[in-house]
């Protein structure tokens, strides 16, 4: 069989006539009418405010942070079960990550621990909350001691799944504080039907070669306010003055979304309901094949939550099988063609993160020890899930040899 990746590109068949579009009218640049119509596609789809699109999430969750205000030494709270690009803008602004564990239900931020951290940097207590303070840059020690509130939080609704946003909103705003909604994964996915990504004071989308749909790289900004969405189209495009020479009185990122690449967006968006569909029929499809084995277990959706189940992830309960048996797994599925990952490694046990403040409970460690994504794409057949499926089966059925 042909190799089944996690989660290809699935184009709509659309795409090269809106990139042509862009060749006929020779704006082969960082603007023109793709680009608008896209970031219209994006609002009228999301119920978004304002849009802007960007040549990565990444980007667009650096822009956020500088729409917040935050600068060195501000404390960001920071969901720990993520990609690192959730995390790495707050350090590019010199500030200071606190990470956040997830909650059992969703794998999302936990509300309780978010407060938790929250009540220990107005007290002064957060470098309290460091793997190894004493290891800890004494720069960012003093930082960390000071009584003072986080300058934003940034929430991650991972694998599509929501977050739970309505304690998050409720806490956040109790104490005046801004929330990045991290939504790379999210794009289609509501709670309580409203989409994810529009919930806060600014939202994060990706379109990455291997998101839910794809302009093969690049993101967008959703901001409740039109003068905060001119403020980061200044930051994107470097800053510039209206001048007509060239005036600079700010720094500036080179981060707009070209033109070209919009076009493949404005296609993408066309069939956003269709990929949705498609990857919930996965889910749907290995949830009935795995139905009968008790030692899987799948992410599930607490109440007034819809993902778009963007990656299915199943969780092993391991049992007495040595510490190796993941990574049997992992390399046993590789070899009969199938990708399949890790669920992500958490920030607060990265090497680059490992003396930066935390709450930890032990539930991101737990799903990254023992959980699997599993192939998703939305041009996967259901014989591929079935076949994606039996092996996963069979290896579990090898788990005695794999002992002995």
């Amino acid at each position: 069989m042909d190799k089944i990746f996690l989660s290809p590109p699935h184009m709509s068949g659309k795409e090269l006539s809106y990139i042509h579009k862009a060749f006929d009218e020779n704006y082969i640049a960082p603007v023109g009418s793709n680009i608008d119509s896209f970031e219209n596609e994006i609002q009228k789809y999301s119920g978004a405010s304002h849009v802007l699109v960007t040549n990565s999430g990444t980007s667009a969750i650096h822009l956020a942070l500088l729409l917040a205000g935050v600068g060195p030494g501000d404390i960001v709270l920071c969901q720990s079960l993520t990609f690192a690009a959730s995390a790495n803008p707050i350090r590019y602004l010199g500030a200071i990550p606190y990470f956040i564990d997830s909650e059992e239900e969703s794998w999302n931020m936990d509300p309780d621990l978010m407060e938790d951290a929250i009540l220990k940097c107005m007290t002064g207590k957060a470098y309290q909350a460091s793997a190894s303070y004493l290891d800890l840059d004494q720069q960012l020690l003093e930082e960390l001691s000071k009584p003072k509130k986080p300058k934003a939080i940034i929430p991650v609704h991972l694998y599509g799944m929501p977050a739970n946003m309505e304690r998050i909103m409720k806490i956040a705003n109790k104490y005046d504080i801004p929330v990045i909604e991290d939504a790379a994964e999210a794009l289609g996915s509501r709670y309580f039907g409203q989409m994810c990504g529009t919930f806060s004071d600014y939202g994060i989308y990706s379109f990455n070669g291997n998101k839910i749909i794809t302009t093969s790289a690049g993101g967008a900004l959703i901001t409740t306010k039109k003068e905060n969405r001119k403020k980061a189209k200044k930051l994107a495009s470097q800053a510039r003055e209206k001048e007509l020479h060239y005036e600079h009185k700010h720094i500036g990122y080179n981060y707009r979304m070209s033109n070209v690449t919009a076009g493949i967006g404005i296609a993408q968006m066309q069939v956003i309901e269709d990929r949705v569909q498609k990857r919930r029929e996965n889910y749907f499809r290995y949830r009935e094949n795995f139905k009968n084995v008790p030692e899987i277990q799948l992410q599930k959706e607490r109440q007034g939550s819809y993902s778009n189940r963007w990656l299915t992830t199943i969780l092993l309960e391991k049992g007495d099988l040595e510490d190796n048996y993941m990574d049997f797994i992992f390399h046993a599925l590789e070899k009969m063609n199938i990708e399949t990952r890790p669920i992500w490694k958490p920030m607060h046990l990265q090497p680059v993160y490992k003396y930066f403040p935390r709450e930890i409970s032990g539930v991101s460690q737990r799903l990254f020890e023992t959980g699997i994504c599993l192939p998703s794409g939305s041009s996967m057949s259901l014989d591929e899930i079935d076949f994606v499926s039996e092996k996963v089966m069979s290896l579990l059925a090898q788990k005695e040899r794999v002992i002995s």
